[in-house]
């Protein structure tokens, strides 16, 4: 092999030609993020599958007198957050129909809306998996279950992403809107549906 053709392929740190292609990396991180998060997924759902329900709250937010109020308001309270963080991710991409330009604040108000969103929904989840299990009683409560658990994965994978190289571009905002669509989709199957019905307690 003359020189020219040995300048021609990239080197590895041992000074041998890469046999790696930039789609074959990526390709390989891609499962590799993908892996973690459905293995957190699974772990959660076989957790909550195998593990006793308790029936009872282990601790109450201050103003809630029952687990489920506080699960119903924390929760709806996070998918609020997660909204305005959707929102605040489209107007940086330019995806809003608003000619202002993001101001230099909105980054940092977009990285605190997602983490304290996350922040409350842990203590939903926990009550979620502990007290009451992985709910199979009814298709709501199945769809219910899926959705928490998948929610967490695909957290998971998102947060390995952002730290991982030679990713795909569109990988963070897929993984952004589905994150958004499991927590709505958690959210509608328990606490809308709390709220909709009649006599219950709010508080």
């Amino acid at each position: 092999m003359d020189e020219i053709e040995m300048r021609a392929k990239p080197a590895t740190r041992t000074g041998r030609p890469s046999h790696h292609k930039p789609r074959e990396v990526a390709a390989t991180a891609l499962a590799g993020v993908a892996l973690v998060g459905a293995l957190v997924a699974v772990a959660l759902g076989t957790y909550g599958r195998s593990h006793t329900p308790t029936g009872r709250p282990l601790a109450l937010v201050i103003g809630f007198t029952d687990m489920a109020p506080m699960k119903a308001w924390l929760a709806t309270a996070g998918v609020l957050l997660g909204l305005a963080q959707v929102l605040s991710a489209a107007w940086m991409w330019g995806r809003l129909p608003i000619r202002r330009e993001a101001p230099h604040w909105l980054g940092q108000a977009h990285r605190w809306c997602g983490s304290l969103a996350f922040v409350l929904t842990l203590p939903v989840a926990y009550h979620c998996l502990w007290s009451l299990g992985f709910g199979t009683d009814s298709p709501r409560t199945v769809l219910h279950s899926v959705f928490g658990c998948a929610f967490y994965g695909v957290f998971a994978s998102k947060m390995l992403a952002l730290r991982t190289k030679r990713l795909p571009g569109w990988l963070l905002p897929a993984a952004g809107g589905l994150l958004f669509a499991l927590l709505v989709g958690a959210w509608a199957t328990a606490s809308l549906w709390y709220f909709t019905q009649p006599g219950v307690p709010l508080k």
